[in-house]
């Protein structure tokens, strides 16, 4: 298939555009600037330039495609109404582009907002994110509510952690205020859960939905379903040598800054039924481990 990947040239979509090319497909990689085109055109994609300011473009190339995958997302975390809003208009416009043809449309999405200390959400638990002013604006919803109009919509739920060596997230962004604090924290008790998973399960988790995820369908990108977050900063603290400490949640936001509202979070996530539907076995090193390995030392 010729695929249509935006992001092509960030942490998850440059290994879902190798996954995709190693495997027969051709790939279209949005880049926004010269140097995401370079990356592109050197991982052995065409480049189509663009951004997703540009809905109309974006339509545009999705209709020259066999099939899309939807990886970009504006991460301007003091303006999130504004980018679930920008989500909202290109995924919208993409769709419009492939109504009534069948074609695959892949959206990345995620755990966050579900768990809230219960059971960890299934691939059969809708999203509770509705409308442009929710988070990611509410693409995931939109997307599958365009199964009933001609499109095999699947949504990749993505774990809040997608690591390996060279991951510029969640997790490298902890290290970072451990390094500055002098101390690996959690917050609370430390009980809330995070999901994990390698990236490069998380690109052969992709190219398995497009091959074969039927219309409609959730696939979770989860390897490990619920680490504990003070077992997360511990990790971080072992390989660090720094005390791994409690920070109470009214220190949250001072201590770790944005990413204190995610870390304190619940996010996980069961994969169960992904890796039955798929045949989806994830076989890279767990989060810990990854730390442990000095994944994070940069």
């Amino acid at each position: 298939m010729r695929v249509f990947v935006t992001g092509a040239s960030g942490w998850i979509g440059s290994a879902v555009t190798a996954e995709l090319l190693a495997n027969g497909h051709e790939v279209l990689g949005l880049a926004r600037s010269d140097r995401s085109a370079a990356a592109v055109a050197a991982a052995g994609a065409d480049v189509v330039r663009g951004d997703l300011d540009d809905p109309e473009g974006l339509a545009a190339a999705a209709a020259k495609a066999d099939a899309v995958v939807h990886l970009a997302f504006k991460h301007e975390f003091g303006a999130f109404t504004a980018a679930g809003r920008t989500e909202e208009a290109a995924v919208r416009g993409m769709l419009d582009a492939l109504a009534g043809s069948d074609r695959p449309f892949l959206l990345a999405s995620g755990l966050a907002g579900f768990a809230a200390g219960g059971e960890p959400p299934t691939e059969l638990d809708p999203s509770p994110h509705e409308g442009a002013g929710s988070a990611r604006g509410g693409s995931e919803n939109l997307a599958l509510s365009y199964v009933d109009r001609g499109v095999r919509a699947v949504a990749l739920r993505f774990a809040p952690t997608v690591h390996g060596a060279g991951d510029p997230g969640f997790t490298a962004q902890l290290v970072k205020v451990a390094k500055k604090r002098g101390v690996a924290g959690y917050i609370g008790d430390g009980t809330n859960r995070w999901a994990a998973v390698h990236r490069s399960d998380a690109a052969r988790l992709a190219r398995l939905a497009l091959d074969g995820a039927p219309a409609g369908t959730r696939v979770h990108a989860v390897a490990e379903e619920g680490l504990l977050a003070r077992d997360i900063a511990a990790a971080i603290g072992d390989h660090l040598g720094l005390p791994t400490a409690s920070i109470d949640p009214r220190d949250a936001a001072e201590h770790f800054g944005w990413i204190g509202g995610f870390f304190g979070a619940d996010a996980a996530g069961s994969n169960a039924r992904t890796r039955e539907l798929l045949g989806w076995a994830p076989t890279g090193p767990g989060l810990i481990a990854d730390i442990a390995a000095g994944g994070y030392s940069g």
